[in-house]
């Protein structure tokens, strides 16, 4: 039977409420408590009438070494599925597995997923065992959730690790993590790993967008609310969310996932989120979420857009004096200000070599060490931690024990281990490393080394773990587990999953959003476009291959047929042609050949770069808009027979718009925004209120990479601040250069959007 067609509610008037399956209640006082450890007796761990901390450590004193090490690792486990996944189809292609011959195994329940998984990533080689041996055996206690099923599912899944949990001789329970559920967007694994079961808002972009225009960050606290009460129905209680990064390098393959490229507006959206997720202002509640922010010290800060991942963009790179403090770091400080419950380092390492001087909180200059952010004790102990003041727990990103241990690569995968917990980390993502974890804590004692060197630069209580670093991260983790409400109440039901999430009007509360986010970049007159009868429209859509492009293009017609407009197939017939590009750059599973593109472009001939970041005399073809080239064509024909061109542009990374905006009488652009949201605007139902959240680059030259790998403005700074840096030379009249300039005059800059 399973766990939601079990559990039993405990209710204790104004105080905590008890849910369990099996770990038994002890009663006392007139109240109820869960009998975590099962003696009988009410021990201070027990006794939710104690603070999240002194819970956590006095659980921390009576786990063993096995327990406290299954708190320190995070990694992806999913619901149980017949299907065979895309990461299965992978590992199985490895192996030479014929598919159809793989047998899937599940609990009686068939919710958990049994099956051993053998393979690898993009982050890493891995075993990882069925879910009840992770679970009970290595005692594992955090997940990452990846795929995207039904409310009552996810539910009765999450309900199921309870009970699983309940088992051992200890209630520990499961928090489940993913990746951000509410906005809309492509599906990317380990970026956006799901879309279309909880109500869907504009990307995060699209979000500044909005509060830009409206000037109301409310429309941040509604969504925030949204995400609390959707989630806790469903059990979900942490995520890993938002990006605090701010947009200065324009190639930056994760910057449809920020809220922009200005520190003081993103500190403005963290003041509002951080609370309305978390449940107050001084951190989670019971009825919370708790966030993972994103990337410390700020991920933006990248070496022409090179992604971290690869071995080219290792670094951060800081070419401007103090841009660290100035900019990267403060969307950071009301998630500290709020006590996010954890914060991500970023995969990237810091070069003081390619930086100008970076001066501390404290006014004093940082301390160049080149290691990962995850492994950097300067970067978390002192600038995070005594400096900036977090005091919540840090959580690396994923991979960084294998593919991604930037700066560390001479130690080995236990050695890495150690250093990270031990340099600050207290839970480590993506990686089933329990029994590194087990070697490095035996290495400590077992003279491991008096027969292998000491790798230089290292002392044995670096590299291999103690109980202090154990104790610390498993306390820090728990209190948040604790402060949760995990552990007295972690059941939630099916029903409940599906009135907050299915059947909430937070759906109607998004779909206003996404009109908000719709910014009108140019309009000759034409919108809104409410004389329709009698006139012809045509509309295609632009992805980064035609196939794409031609399945969109059919969704969209079937779209634009519910506005009761003539549709023709055939441009040359039409009176308005509404053309809809969403490009893509590069691919985030293998490492570019070059810089990633931002132009709009088909086959467009681009120099290749080597792991240094350097360009090479060898080129290669970019493509990002598939058949682009063609509106060039269409808005010929279309203007000659009297017509007009309507253009939008999904903007998920700074596109340059050359190859668009000459050929459109208006242009409007989005940030996976709904169709319906631009037809909204387009037929004269909603007027455009969106601002751009980051300044569209004008062209290749003015973010043009030397053969030195330097670029002509500077990485590290947002597009507002660009134009500084430019020569004379690329300036116009008005001393402007770097953001685009359209056909009317207007310069697509931050801040910038029309009206009507």
């Amino acid at each position: 039977m399973k766990a939601s067609n079990q559990f039993k509610v405990f209710k204790n008037e104004g105080g905590q409420t008890i849910s369990t399956v099996d770990q038994p209640v002890i009663e006392k006082d007139g109240l109820y408590f869960k009998d975590i450890d099962g003696s009988g007796e009410l021990k201070v761990f027990s006794d939710w009438r104690n603070t999240p901390q002194e819970r956590a450590e006095a659980l921390v004193k009576e786990m063993s070494t096995e327990e406290k090490i299954g708190q320190a690792f995070v990694t992806s486990r999913n619901p149980f599925t017949k299907e065979i996944g895309q990461m299965e189809k992978m590992m199985a292609k490895e192996k030479g597995i014929d598919i159809e011959k793989i047998e899937k195994k599940s609990d009686e329940t068939g919710l958990l997923d049994e099956n051993k998984m053998e393979g690898s990533s993009i982050f890493a080689g891995y075993t990882i065992p069925g879910t009840t041996d992770s679970i009970l055996k290595d005692k594992m206690r955090n997940y990452i959730l990846r795929n995207n099923p039904d409310p009552e599912t996810l539910t009765d899944w999450l309900n199921e690790l309870q009970k699983t949990a309940e088992k051992d001789s200890k209630f520990i329970p499961v928090l489940v993590t993913t990746n951000s559920r509410n906005e809309n967007g492509k599906v990317v694994f380990g970026m956006n790993d799901a879309v279309g079961v909880f109500p869907a808002w504009p990307g995060t972009l699209g979000i500044a967008a909005a509060v830009l225009g409206a000037k109301d960050a409310g429309i941040v606290k509604e969504f925030g609310e949204a995400i609390r009460n959707e989630w806790n129905a469903a059990g979900l209680k942490k995520g890993y969310m938002y990006m605090a990064d701010v947009v200065t390098d324009p190639r930056w393959q994760r910057i449809y996932g920020t809220f922009g490229e200005n520190p003081e507006l993103i500190t403005e959206i963290f003041e509002e989120l951080v609370p309305a997720v978390q449940g107050s202002k001084e951190g989670v509640t019971a009825d919370g979420v708790a966030l993972t922010i994103k990337h410390w010290p700020g991920g933006g800060a990248r070496e022409n857009g090179f992604d971290p991942h690869y071995k080219e963009g290792q670094w951060n790179v800081y070419a401007t004096e103090n841009s660290l403090i100035d900019y990267h770091t403060k969307g950071f400080i009301p998630a500290i200000k709020y006590n996010a419950a954890s914060i991500m380092p970023y995969y990237a390492k810091p070069s003081k070599e390619k930086s100008a001087s970076q001066k501390g909180l404290n006014g004093e200059e940082i301390n160049w060490i080149p290691v990962g952010f995850a492994f950097n004790d300067y970067m978390i102990n002192d600038l995070l931690r005594d400096q900036f003041g977090f005091k919540g727990y840090i959580n690396s990103d994923s991979g960084i024990i294998d593919n991604m241990a930037w700066g560390v690569e001479a130690l080995d995968r236990p050695e890495r281990v150690a250093l990270a917990l031990n340099n600050g980390v207290d839970m480590i993502s993506e990686a089933y490393a329990i029994d590194l974890a087990k070697e490095a804590y035996a290495r400590r004692t077992n003279g491991y080394y008096d027969t292998h060197p000491i790798p230089e630069g290292y002392t044995l209580e670096q590299i291999t773990l103690g109980d202090e670093a154990l104790d610390r991260a498993a306390t820090r983790t728990l209190t948040e587990k604790f402060a949760l409400g995990m552990f007295d109440d972690p059941y939630r039901t099916p029903e409940g999953s599906k009135a907050a999430i299915t059947d909430s009007d937070d759906w109607a509360k998004a779909m206003q959003v996404h009109r908000q986010s719709v910014v009108m970049l140019k309009n000759q007159n034409i919108l809104p476009e409410t004389d329709i009868q009698g006139k012809t429209f045509y509309i295609e859509g632009f992805d980064q291959t035609k196939e794409a492009g031609e399945k969109w293009t059919e969704a969209l017609k079937k779209e634009l047929s519910e506005e009761n407009v003539t549709i023709v197939d055939d441009h040359t017939k039409a009176d308005v042609a509404i053309l809809m590009v969403s490009p893509q750059s590069g691919n985030y599973f293998t490492a570019t050949k070059g810089l990633l593109e931002i132009d709009l472009c088909e086959n467009k001939v681009v120099a290749d770069f080597n792991e240094e970041g350097l360009p090479l005399e060898t080129t290669h073809e970019e493509t990002t808009a598939a058949g682009i080239s063609r509106a060039a064509q269409i808005a010929k024909d279309v203007h000659e027979r009297g017509g007009k061109v309507i253009g939008t542009v999904n903007i998920t990374m700074p596109w340059m718009l050359g190859n668009l905006e000459p050929y459109c009488d208006a242009l409007l652009a989005g940030f996976d925004t709904y169709t319906k949201a631009f037809f909204d605007v387009i037929f004269g139902r909603f007027a455009p209120t969106g601002k751009l959240p980051m300044t569209l680059p004008k062209n290749d030259a003015v973010i043009a990479v030397d053969e030195k790998g330097i670029c002509i403005t500077p990485n590290d700074l947002p597009g507002y601040e660009k134009d500084a840096y430019l020569p004379d030379a690329l300036k116009d009249e008005n001393g402007k250069g770097y953001a685009y300039k359209d056909a009317d005059g207007n310069y697509y800059e931050y801040g910038f959007g029309l009206t009507l």
